[in-house]
């Protein structure tokens, strides 16, 4: 009998890449002439991303900065999760991006369903935030990661444990 091969699809993210990614963006956000005299302020959390700076202008310049700093780190953008613009006290603006870490129970629920509609023979399991793939043959695990790399969802995948 033949064993099966598997591999785990999961959602996580370099913390040490994030955290230098955002360390670049400050460097670059106090030596750049129209961000300099903003006292912008970065905060980086386990959980969260918080920009503090005085005019939606130079908001939108820095999360601009951010985000091609993360991808320069071979970050996906997907890890965050903007939400909404606040005002904050003496007339600055605020705004949040959370860090999206683990896959969500219903995006699970569809990756699972999109493997089983389309190979008949790999069977996908969810396991908290990740799922586990398995199959007789690593062609059909090849195909299924094709398949999900191919698709849109959320949350940015990888594939790790393929054994």
């Amino acid at each position: 009998m033949a064993a099966t091969s598997s591999f785990d699809i999961v959602s996580t993210f370099d913390q040490q890449e994030l955290k230098n990614a955002v360390d670049q963006a400050e460097r670059e956000i106090r030596t750049r002439y129209d961000l300099k005299d903003t006292k912008t302020e970065v905060t980086l959390t386990d959980k969260e991303i918080t920009i503090n700076t005085e005019s939606d202008y130079s908001l939108t310049a820095v999360k601009d900065i951010i985000e091609s700093k993360i991808l320069g780190r071979k970050l996906s953008l997907k890890i965050l999760d903007y939400q909404t613009e606040e005002e904050a006290s003496g007339g600055r603006y605020r705004q949040v991006a959370k860090l999206k870490d683990g896959i969500p129970d219903e995006v699970a629920k569809k990756i699972s369903k999109a493997i089983r509609d389309e190979f008949k023979k790999v069977t996908p399991q969810i396991q908290g935030d990740a799922v586990r793939v398995q199959a007789k043959s690593r062609d059909d695990l090849q195909a299924v990661m094709q398949l999900l790399k191919s698709s849109d969802y959320p949350v940015a995948l990888q594939f790790v444990n393929y054994r």
